[in-house]
């Protein structure tokens, strides 16, 4: 069998994004194959942890993805401040493929095409993808997935951190659907009674205050604060505040532009202009909105650029459904050029730590090896860019933890899905299956 049967087999899926379905990768042939161990969202520490104790199993689930894109290189992007995980990384590298790339400890570092632009030096094409100029790219815990996928196990489990507002911040493996209130248990409780969760990052990630929501197979972590700290009450407002108070208040300062990471790699994406739409007429919003196009949507613009506090990567989040909607699709203007100050303009993700209030909450979250023993899970039929995947279990059927439960639908794109416990299926719907161990 070969390796992109085992991965899709396993339902291995991007773990340190939107979910995109590795087998598709693992079929494609690419110049150079580039590991993202950067890490870049402020108090989020499981790719670090990850390369500090599974070290051998991602070298190993990167060599595997060398052979079967027939890549003549590896570059593995990591923070040169993390100097023990690249130590524990480049002890295993045997075949001298692997180049390590140490990168800045400035947000956002891990982006897919500030990554290229740093190993390689090509600009990705704009709204291309890495594979447009040879290049493919990974997170290193979907490499540790692809060995566990070589050796015909599964995707079942997490590997999550969880810090803030949390008696032991860490990270460890948690089963594929297991509410939050559990995953909170296990790191001893919360420091404060009223709190929020941003899952995935307080960047890029959601707020939720639900602890009945469950981690799947692109969570990243939790960040736990207070309800009351300064980005909860930022990011807990009626989107129709975001662009009411923007239409009032932008006074086209663009700062949120001069410091846009794509814009300074030479992309034409300029918030300050799709701030302006929100003034205009349609016909005005038609125009400014293509500014939005190449947005990557890091936040940077929102939580650190803007002098007014105002929320241009929100404007741009809507812009481009507006675009789509529209029919609109916006083409690059000028050749991509980085800009001549673009390192001069860097974000330090101490500075970024100290803008966000952040810094009491800035500890480590070492792995904990202890297993996380739950009773329930309620496992998302989607967790992957592409397709539901359609269950074939039924409700009172007894499974076994790793056992196959839905698939992806016939020729479409997709990840199959697995039990993460054993136990006893409780409730099948259109958008989870529900175990009782």
């Amino acid at each position: 069998m070969s390796l992109s049967e085992k991965i899709f087999d396993a339902g291995v899926v991007g773990a340190g994004g939107a979910g995109f379905p590795t087998h598709v990768k693992s079929k494609s042939e690419t110049e150079f194959v580039i590991a993202n161990g950067a890490e870049c969202e402020p108090l989020i520490h499981k790719d670090y942890e990850l390369m500090i104790n599974f070290p051998k199993e991602i070298v190993n689930g990167l060599e595997l993805l060398l052979d079967s894109t027939s890549a003549r290189k590896s570059y593995f992007g990591i923070k040169g401040k993390n100097q023990k995980a690249i130590n524990k990384i480049t002890g295993h590298f045997s075949n001298g493929r692997i180049e390590i790339t140490k990168l800045g400890d400035y947000y956002p570092s891990g982006d897919e095409y500030e990554l290229v632009y740093e190993a390689t030096g090509r600009l990705i094409p704009p709204a291309g993808i890495p594979l447009d100029i040879g290049c493919l790219v990974t997170n290193v815990e979907t490499l540790y997935n692809i060995y566990k996928a070589e050796n015909d196990n599964p995707v079942t489990e997490k590997f999550i951190c969880v810090n803030g507002a949390v008696k032991n911040p860490s990270s460890f493996f948690v089963p594929i659907g297991t509410a939050f209130e559990d995953v909170i248990k296990h790191v001893g409780g919360t420091k404060t009674k009223d709190l929020g969760i941003f899952v995935g990052g307080v960047m890029m990630g959601s707020l939720t205050f639900d602890l009945n929501e469950v981690v799947n197979k692109t969570t990243a972590g939790l960040i736990i604060l207070p309800k009351d700290h300064y980005l909860i009450k930022r990011k807990n407002q009626p989107e129709e505040n975001w662009h009411r108070i923007g239409k009032s208040a932008c006074d086209q300062c663009n700062y949120c532009t001069e410091l846009c990471p794509r814009y300074l790699l030479g992309y034409q994406v300029e918030p300050h202009k799709v701030m302006r739409s929100l003034g205009f007429t349609k016909t005005g919003s038609a125009v400014w909105n293509q500014m939005a196009e190449l947005c990557c949507s890091c936040g940077l613009c929102t939580l650190y650029a803007c002098p007014e506090d105002l929320y241009p990567k929100e404007a741009c989040d809507t812009a481009k459904v507006e675009m789509r909607n529209e029919g609109i699709k916006f083409v690059q203007q000028k050749p991509v050029k980085v800009h001549p100050i673009k390192d001069g303009r860097k974000v330090p993700l101490t500075q970024l730590i100290q803008k966000l209030s952040l810094k009491d909450f800035d500890v480590p979250a070492p792995f904990n090896p202890v297993k996380l023993n739950v009773d329930t899970v309620k496992i998302p039929l989607k967790q992957h860019i592409g397709e539901t995947s359609i269950p074939f279990v039924k409700e009172g059927e007894r499974v076994k933890e790793g056992q196959l439960i839905a698939s992806v639908p016939e020729g479409k794109l997709g990840a199959n899905i697995h039990s993460s416990i054993s136990g006893k299926v409780k409730e099948v719907t259109e958008g989870y299956i529900k175990i009782d161990s």
